[in-house]
């Protein structure tokens, strides 16, 4: 027991003083790998900072210019992404790693992403479709493949829109290019589409005059175009009038509103009665 122990303390004294011989001899080299990694810590901080000021001088500079925010948001997102990758490679650089080797093994392993994720390159290539040719702006009231909001942002794999109700949907952007996109604020005006019903004991004359008079009335309603108001289709209960008057797009709603009010208590002063669905029942008295 004595020889086994003299043999263990040997084999440590020896292991000890060979790992301060390595130590000694490569002091100098430990000291510059530590000095590299700080290095490189550094350059990842601060670079993160100088990317972010960077990106946000460029969207200030946009700004001014009076660039539509959607399209501000996009460039800087890439931007941003860009300087950072520059910032990774400078910061492997400093810890001795190739930026030749860096750069082959960024390219091949794009190339297996992207493979891999195709439907996210799609999405980018249908963002840049999308601020190049702008079928929307921010701000603008779009329906896009059926789902309808304000475009709050167009980032870049998607386009964010806010619903009246206050939701946020988020659409991608290869669905935004391969969906018919219906921009409700691109023109300064709009039409306003009615469709009002009256008995088939009124006169249709005076109903149509009715109708315009109490229109003429509204001072955000367009004299140019003129309003449309016509028999539209004679239904089962109804004589339907279409009514069509313009408006600015900013008075679509109030107006499409206050005037399928106004124009209801016009005709219940006119003495026009809006009939509504009925059913008459007939009964027979049948004699034992």
């Amino acid at each position: 027991m004595a020889g086994e122990s003299v043999s263990i303390d040997t084999s440590l004294t020896e292991g000890l003083n060979e790992a301060h011989s390595w130590l000694s001899n490569n002091s100098d080299l430990l000291v510059q790998y530590g000095i590299n990694i700080i290095s490189a810590v550094l350059i990842l901080f601060i670079g993160n900072i100088i990317v972010k000021m960077i990106a946000n001088s460029v969207a200030k500079v946009l700004d001014k210019k009076n660039m539509d925010k959607a399209v501000v948001e996009f460039i800087h997102g890439i931007v941003r992404y860009l300087l950072l990758v520059i910032v990774l490679i400078a910061a492997l650089s400093r810890i001795g790693v190739q930026t030749a080797s860096v750069v082959a093994v960024i390219g091949a392993a794009g190339l297996a992403v992207g493979l891999a994720l195709q439907g996210s390159l799609s999405n980018f290539a249908a963002g840049v479709l999308i601020v190049a040719f702008r079928p929307f702006k921010s701000g603008d009231y779009v329906e896009i493949g059926g789902v309808a909001g304000s475009v709050e942002a167009i980032q870049i794999f998607q386009t964010v829109l806010k619903t009246p109700d206050n939701k946020m949907v988020v659409v991608p952007n290869s669905g935004v290019i391969g969906a018919p996109i219906t921009n409700y604020s691109r023109h300064a005006t709009r039409r306003v589409d009615l469709v009002i019903g009256v008995s088939y004991k009124a006169d249709l004359k005076q109903t149509k005059q009715v109708i315009r008079e109490t229109l003429e009335k509204d001072p955000r309603i367009l004299k140019d175009p003129d309003m449309t108001i016509g028999v539209l289709a004679l239904a089962d209960s109804s004589v339907n009038f279409v009514v069509r008057p313009w408006c600015n797009t900013a008075d679509y709603w109030d107006v499409y509103f206050d005037s399928t009010q106004a124009i209801k208590e016009a005709l219940d002063a006119a003495g026009i009665e809006i009939p509504f669905p009925q059913m008459d029942v007939h009964l027979n008295k049948v004699e034992a």
